[in-house]
């Protein structure tokens, strides 16, 4: 066995990232945002009108004897989250909670989700303080709803105002 003569491998060919392959990735930036964000909180579906009017003492009951199921109530950020997903999915409005048509304000979306049991009155309380607080730093001093209702608001300063609302909640672990 001659020793003197060692075979070495050829060196793999080096693969030139081209313009093609730096067009897939994503900026890293984009990459942190996405993964902050998360998933959204899906829009919950609108029960039927049967359970809508009957009253939660009711409900309570149907659900006692396993014939209702009550949703679990959700924290103020994901409740946030979830009066954005309704607007999106149901329509936003101004100066009416709900209007004919079925859109609704954030102050209806609010409602619809404590009706519905996917919150709570104090949840609901909360995630209106955070509302406040993100208008505040903003410096806006009104309620949200007549903020909500000012003539030239648009659905994407709505959509700005839960999202940083729900990143407050989420911060002070809410």
């Amino acid at each position: 066995m001659d020793t003197s003569t060692t075979v070495r491998p050829a060196p793999a060919p080096a693969t030139q990232a081209g313009p093609a392959a730096v067009r897939h990735l994503k900026p890293t930036r984009q990459l942190v945002d996405e993964a902050l964000r998360g998933t959204p909180a899906p829009a919950p579906e609108t029960p039927p009108w049967s359970h809508r009017l009957l009253p939660p003492s009711v409900r309570g009951l149907l659900a006692d004897l396993g014939w209702w199921q009550d949703p679990a109530p959700q924290p103020p950020s994901t409740h946030l989250e979830q009066v954005l997903a309704v607007l999106t999915k149901y329509g936003w409005c101004q100066s009416l909670d709900t209007t004919v048509t079925g859109r609704l304000c954030i102050r209806g979306a609010q409602n619809l989700l404590e009706k519905t049991g996917h919150t709570t009155p104090h949840g609901r309380q909360r995630a209106v303080h955070y509302m406040h607080q993100a208008l505040a730093e903003a410096g806006i001093t009104m309620s949200f709803f007549t903020w909500n209702d000012l003539p030239d608001q648009q659905f994407s300063a709505v959509e700005t105002l839960l999202t940083r609302a729900a990143r407050l909640a989420r911060e002070n672990g809410e």
